[in-house]
């Protein structure tokens, strides 16, 4: 039982709340419960509740309100008269003050734990405390306490929440506060912050002197010391200001090699600087030299050094298509790795880099930084603070980093003969080597001593284990790869080599090596490599499987393909010394038709009633993986997510701005619901581009709906309400009902979440207007949804029922799933409880938690809080957990406050 004191005067028991009639028992009953266990005097009770207006029969009539008081707590406490008053035993815990005050003081040097505690606190409050007690001085002083209290809550809850990086969620709550604070300095401090960690630097230096203005002008003091060193660290944008990513231990080295010949001096190297703690090594070296395998060697031989982890990110810094890993993308993938959830990570290098700065300080890892371009490409990607070790590999000599001397250099050279042998030896086995010295002793010449030219040699000479070594040195020679590996340029050193065993597969395979260069990476599967050659699946993965056991192609997870960057350069050699360019642009075509008519048909499984556009044409020879189920699809995005990002500007970039659009608002059903928004608001932009560019106000009137619901998401609500509202306008335009009703209720949801349900409704009812058919049964959701926010319970029910009966007409099972949880919330609100359950549990049966697994877990918790509304506690605790089972599936900034209320619910059940 809880006596609650912060809003209206009640009793909450497991039946829900028991209602106290009259402001003077009211008052009675908050004097008592605020005692804390003690005895209040009938001296203290009478003044509280009376004051100064005390009648003469004041002390009869206090005894009428303690009995009064003790009927309704009976079987609940006790009120105990004993001299010189009465004594209120609630037990720990009897009141929701004593509640709140336990949540607020409860340390902890976790800001996620303390965030969860302080939301639960704030979630006590329904309103200002004692709101409906006689205005006497000293229930006035205790309801001043209680918002001091509130507001010191409130205080804390926002310096956990900037510590978890969650500045844009939590800058509208800090502008309201600074305004009804002006006086406030630690609240504009955490303003200030804010704004500083969404890029708005101005802004946050604005308020810093608004408020020494107003701290002048009206009671003659200065900006505290804090205040001031803070406006000094933004001007300096001092990197200790950003906040602290979660800590997640990465190990993505990939597979070494069991053995790695002639390399000991130089991983004794390695060693010596581990030991002497130096930063920052670069391994730099001719192509094929075997940088990135000693790299990876040494770094498998000591990760046990590294307790935090190790990371591995190829920069593509020698790609010939020019596909070099810019340093926003590098960023961005480390952040990834090093457990900054996606929906964190900011916009913009610089920011980027100091985020990543900050997730690794204080941490022991080693980051691996394969074939990088430049030094440039390298030094937004070094850590800020000691601890960690970076080993970069490189042909470029990576000068600006070691003449500085923040890096040390390693130059690997072509290996000696006896260590040529060595390597040979490893791979073929000592006998077959020791039986044709001069065979061996050929190869390595024909070789140069070059690793991966010998590698190449030794896989070919194991595949065939029927072929004698001289036949391999005589196929070399005839190769004319002997003038060739003595080049001094980079890609001729290996033509030959590569060149060799591209003529050694079957004219189908080597079509498609050359085509796969075509491809953006980083992984290819069958259905695309097939579409890319214009050919059917089965003889695609014929070719596939010719290409890996040449060692030309690498599967490095079943079914997805790779090409190794001097292998991609070649095969792109290839393909414009032997395909013309419209074949190389029918191959291109081929593969965006690939993605594009698999992309639509996924994103319909996902999202039914996707606005029809009108899609090219499928070309001859293209192969779509068309999933069957909403599984499939979901999996098809997720293994293909990462390429499909590629290849929508690959798209944009070669004149299939048609494709552009269409693919990146394919995509948006996977990334809304799965919390991809920075990526949503990347094809978006490159969607709009594209619709500019083709005058094509359907296509950018599509484009900023993506990017004004990503917006919206990311709590951008301003820009959000600018690119949805620009939408709205071009639908008008283009006499589209349906979508600019679509509009009209996104703009509603944004509304919402900007605290505006006025607005939210206005924009409801224009949906409402508009929508027809298909859509019409989401639209009177959206509108009963609205009412409901504004209070108007049976209009929210009229429009639900309506909405459920347009779902049943059109068998929409999804939307019937969300207008379920609408009327089960309406249900509950009316009081109705029972009803409400059941409405949850239709929508819980309904929904397909794989679509939007967010929604699903919010619908079982509204189920689990009307379970426990029935006293059904059992039930409640099962619904809870399965919520929390899928937000642990997910990592939004919208999931937050639910997980935390979830996890409180369960604690105090458990």
């Amino acid at each position: 039982m809880l006596v609650r004191l912060l809003g209206p005067v009640d009793i909450h028991d497991d039946d829900g709340p028991v209602p106290v009639r009259g402001s003077r028992r009211k008052a009675v009953l908050a004097t008592l419960a605020l005692g804390r266990g003690t005895v209040v005097s009938t001296d203290r009770l009478i003044d509280a509740v009376w004051g100064a207006d005390a009648p003469p029969g004041a002390a009869t009539t206090l005894q009428s309100h303690v009995s009064h008081l003790r009927g309704l707590l009976a079987g609940r406490a006790s009120i105990v008269a004993t001299p010189p008053g009465y004594l209120l035993d609630l037990g720990p815990d009897g009141t929701d003050v004593e509640v709140a005050e336990r949540l607020v003081g409860t340390g902890s040097p976790d800001p996620a734990g303390r965030a969860r505690r302080l939301r639960a606190a704030l979630a006590l409050w329904r309103g200002r405390a004692l709101p409906d007690v006689p205005r006497t001085s000293w229930l006035d002083d205790q309801a001043a306490r209680l918002d001091d209290l509130w507001l010191r809550a409130r205080r804390a809850l926002l310096d956990a929440s900037l510590e978890l990086g969650e500045h844009a969620t939590v800058l509208p709550d800090l502008e309201g506060l600074a305004r009804d604070h002006p006086f406030d300095e630690r609240v504009h401090a955490q303003l200030m912050l804010a704004l500083y960690r969404t890029g708005r630097q101005a802004e946050a230096l604005g308020v810093f002197q608004r408020l020494r203005k107003v701290l002048a002008d009206e009671l003659g003091i200065e900006a505290g010391q804090a205040l001031r060193d803070l406006e000094v660290a933004i001007l300096r944008q001092d990197p200790e200001l950003e906040p602290a990513p979660p800590v997640t231990r990465p190990a993505q080295l990939p597979l070494a090699a069991p053995a790695l010949a002639g390399r000991s001096r130089h991983l004794a190297d390695l060693d010596a600087l581990l030991a002497r703690g130096v930063a920052v090594a670069t391994v730099s070296g001719t192509a094929g030299v075997g940088k990135s395998a000693l790299a990876v060697h040494w770094a498998h031989r000591v990760a046990d050094r590294f307790p935090d982890g190790q990371l591995y990110l190829n920069l593509r810094g020698f790609d010939l298509t020019g596909q070099a890993l810019d340093p926003v993308q590098a960023l961005r993938g480390l952040l990834e790795a090093s457990g900054v959830p996606v929906t964190r990570i900011p916009g913009g290098r610089d920011a980027q880099a100091a985020t990543y700065r900050s997730a690794l300080a204080g941490r022991r890892i080693l980051i691996l930084l394969d074939n990088a371009r430049d030094a440039e490409q390298v030094r937004p990607l070094l850590p800020g603070t000691p601890g960690c070790m970076v080993v970069v590999t490189s042909r470029d000599q990576l000068l600006g980093l070691t003449t500085t001397g923040a890096a040390h250099p390693l130059t690997l050279d072509l290996l000696s003969t006896a260590e040529a042998v060595e390597l040979l030896a490893l791979r073929l086995g000592a006998d077959r080597v020791a039986a044709e010295p001069d065979a061996v002793a050929d190869i390595v010449g024909y070789c140069a001593r070059l690793p991966l030219a010998l590698a190449i040699v030794a896989a070919r000479a194991a595949a065939r284990p029927d072929f004698t070594l001289a036949a391999m040195a005589d196929e070399l020679r005839a190769g004319g790869v002997l003038d060739t590996l003595h080049g001094g340029d980079v890609a001729t050193d290996l033509r030959a080599v590569f060149d060799w065993s591209y003529r050694a597969v079957s004219p189908a395979a080597a079509a498609m090596f050359r085509l796969l260069s075509l491809h953006p990476g980083p992984d290819v599967g069958p259905a695309v490599a097939a579409s890319l050659a214009g050919v059917p699946l089965a003889p695609a993965r014929a070719a596939l499987a010719e290409l890996l056991r040449a060692h030309l192609l690498t599967e490095h997870t079943p079914g997805r393909y790779v090409l190794h960057d001097l292998l991609r350069a070649f095969a792109l050699e290839r393909a414009h010394a032997h395909d013309t360019e419209p074949d190389r642009q029918a191959a291109l075509a081929r593969m965006f038709d690939h993605f594009l008519h698999t992309a639509r048909p996924a994103a319909e499984l996902l999202a039914p009633y996707l606005p029809a556009v009108a899609v090219p044409a499928v070309r001859p020879g293209v192969t779509a993986a068309v999933p069957g189920t909403t599984d499939d699809a979901v999996a098809w995005f997720s293994v293909e997510h990462r390429v499909l990002l590629a290849v929508v500007e690959m798209c944009a970039a070669s004149g299939f701005d048609v494709h552009a659009w269409q693919l990146a608002w394919s995509m948006i059903p996977f990334l809304h619901p799965q919390g991809h928004w920075h990526d949503q608001g990347t094809v978006g932009r490159t969607a709009l581009a594209a619709g500019v560019r083709l005058a094509d106000r359907q296509a950018q009137a599509f484009a900023r709906r993506a990017i004004g619901s990503a917006y919206g998401e990311l709590g951008q609500h301003d820009e959000a309400e600018h690119h949805l509202a620009l939408a709205l306008e071009l639908f008008d335009q283009l006499g589209d009902q349906t979508m600019a009703a679509r509009l009209h209720q996104g703009l509603a949801w944004n509304a919402e979440r900007q605290g505006r349900p006025d607005v939210a409704l206005r924009h409801a009812r224009c949906a409402a207007d508009k929508h027809t058919g298909v859509d019409r049964a989401g639209a009177l959701n959206a509108l009963g949804w609205a009412h409901a926010l504004c209070g108007d319970y049976p209009s929210a029910l009229a429009r639900c029922e309506e909405a459920l009966a347009a779902c049943r007409e059109l068998g929409d099972d999804t939307m019937a799933a969300y207008v379920w949880d609408s009327l089960g919330y309406v249900h509950h609100q009316l009081g109705a409880v029972e009803r409400a359950v059941a409405c949850y549990r239709r929508s819980v049966d309904l929904f397909d938690e794989v679509i939007n697994p967010n929604a699903q877990a919010e619908i079982l918790a509204h189920l689990a809080d009307a379970q426990e509304a029935l006293a059904d506690h059992a039930a409640a605790r099962s619904a809870r957990r399965r919520a929390l089972g899928i937000l642990d599936q997910i990592d939004t900034p919208t999931a937050d406050p639910l997980r935390v209320r979830l996890l409180d619910a369960v604690a105090a059940r458990s």
